[in-house]
């Protein structure tokens, strides 16, 4: 939009102007180098990693997990629930095979939900500290874009008597600010927000598999399992859980 708008009001030539390198080596080298003082490197190297994350957008489809869950139950019911310990070997979801082998294994029920909550946190700790690190990034942008519009004035009142000099000063000044706004409010900003968001359909996910497993271990019937992780999902997303699919 912002390229459009450029280009409409001043035409393709105009997007020349928003290009100036002493603004991006302020505003971008300045907001990475504070990056790199406020974390380690492993830090930052790891949560720039993150972005594929974002960028992939992972699909998590609660209806098929608690489907799953029903299923198990199922089979721990007709074989019990040493016959869960095959069933776990072909499951891709390594949270749930963890799950289910602990309750193999004859693991006591609050054990087992002490073990798989603290995995939960720690794995909930990790994804908001790397959204944390993109609105770091999200409030030193405009900052460094501050710092920059500084440079650019200073610059350009110390020159006044120089009209040649007074529009590359002026334009340093404004671009510093445009690119810390960009920074912060189209790329850190909306990829932190969409971050959170991707945490908290996880959690909420493994919050599902803890309770149905542990519904499992505890013999409840298969329909109550499912009523009972039905209430996780919205009105709309618990008619994806038929009753049919439920008893599978």
């Amino acid at each position: 939009m912002v390229v459009f708008g450029i280009i409409t009001s001043g035409g393709v030539s105009a997007m020349g102007n928003f290009i100036d390198p002493p603004s991006i080596v302020i505003t971008i080298g300045g907001s990475l180098s504070s990056l790199l003082s406020s974390y380690t490197m492993p830090e930052v190297i790891n949560n720039l990693k993150g972005l594929g994350v974002a960028f992939k957008d992972p699909k998590m489809d609660h209806g098929a997990v608690i489907r799953q869950i029903i299923d198990l139950s199922n089979v721990a019911r007709k074989e019990g629930l040493l016959a869960l310990e095959e069933v776990a070997g072909n499951l891709d979801d390594e949270f749930m095979k963890k799950g289910i082998l602990l309750i193999v294994d004859g693991t006591e029920p609050e054990l087992v939900r002490g073990i798989l909550e603290t995995e939960l946190v720690n794995m909930d700790d990790r994804h908001k500290s790397m959204a944390g690190f993109y609105d770091t990034w999200a409030t030193l942008g405009p900052a460094w874009g501050m710092i920059g519009t500084l440079v650019g004035l200073v610059n350009m009142l110390k020159k006044l008597d120089d009209f040649n000099t007074i529009g590359p000063n002026m334009a340093t000044a404004l671009l510093t600010t445009l690119y810390g706004s960009l920074i912060a409010n189209w790329f850190c900003t909306p990829l932190a927000n969409k971050m959170k968001n991707i945490n908290s359909k996880e959690y909420q996910m493994k919050e599902i598999v803890i309770e149905g497993l542990l519904s499992i271990q505890a013999g409840e019937n298969p329909r109550v399992i499912e009523e009972k992780l039905k209430s996780f999902l919205s009105p709309a997303v618990r008619k994806t859980v038929s009753p049919e699919e439920g008893e599978g």
